[in-house]
């Protein structure tokens, strides 16, 4: 590889680790990035969810005094992700990718603006003021949808941080850090089931997923511990800037002539 190769594949995670710690869609920069760089798209794919899932341990680290807060969400919600992210790898693993990657754009712009209007939805819903304890039948649709994350992520990945956003704001969660440290567990368990997967059916490019984890380390440790040092109505906005970008470049990905 040369130098400015590996800068760029260094570079790209580092950026996609700092978005994964603030919001998600960190695949978004990783995956183009390698597939400028010569990679084959299934190979970009299973690469990008190898490097990102290590480098996920720096978040968790970050994340790790608001985690006992979000315990019992921890517990209900780990069995869906991870059947869902050994489902959704599966299915990577045997069919194209180019219909579900048709998706990808309104699944991160439908999930952007549910975590924009997720306060009007809780007052519509009969859930006010925030934080009211959730019933039997919100816990189910958590874990239903939670499933439906890990298959989706599992097959592709990017987004995946701002759907648990959006979910768990709906459930009842408020404090964005406490939020952030959930998603980050849950995501990097659906990238570890999807990584195995990977791994057994030989798609790991693992020099650049080498270099790529590098990069994911540093971006997630300063994405995870400096988005903690900013008020929470400035995180909230965060996300969902990043999130109308992301779904952008999504929509241009996919669709531009």
């Amino acid at each position: 590889m040369s130098p400015e190769e590996i800068l760029g594949l260094v570079a790209a995670a580092a950026a996609a680790g700092l978005i994964n710690a603030v919001a998600g869609g960190g695949t978004l920069v990783t995956f183009p990035t390698l597939l400028l760089f010569g990679t084959a798209q299934k190979v970009a794919n299973a690469t990008s969810t190898l490097a990102l899932v290590v480098g996920t341990a720096g978040g968790v680290l970050g994340f790790r005094q608001h985690l006992a807060a979000v315990k019992p969400w921890l517990w209900r919600l780990l069995p869906p992700s991870l059947i869902g992210g050994g489902l959704g790898s599966w299915l990577l693993t045997q069919t194209s990718d180019r219909t579900f990657s048709h998706l990808v754009p309104f699944l991160i712009l439908f999930a952007t603006l549910l975590f924009l209007a997720q306060t009007p939805l809780r007052r519509w819903m009969g859930r006010t003021p925030p934080g009211t304890p959730p019933g039997m039948g919100a816990i189910a649709g958590a874990i239903v949808f939670q499933f439906a994350v890990g298959i989706y992520g599992g097959y592709f990945g990017a987004g995946i941080g701002i759907l648990m956003l959006a979910s768990l704001g709906l459930i009842g969660l408020t404090d964005i850090h406490q939020m952030n440290g959930l998603k980050t567990v849950l995501s990097s368990l659906i990238n570890l089931v999807a990584a195995t997967w990977f791994i057994a059916a030989g798609l790991i490019d693992w020099r650049r997923a080498g270099i790529m984890t590098v990069g994911a380390l540093i971006g997630y440790w300063i994405g995870s511990h400096y988005s903690q040092r900013i008020p929470q109505a400035r995180v909230r906005q965060l996300v969902t800037a990043i999130g109308l970008v992301i779904a952008g470049v999504a929509f241009w990905k996919e669709f531009a002539p």
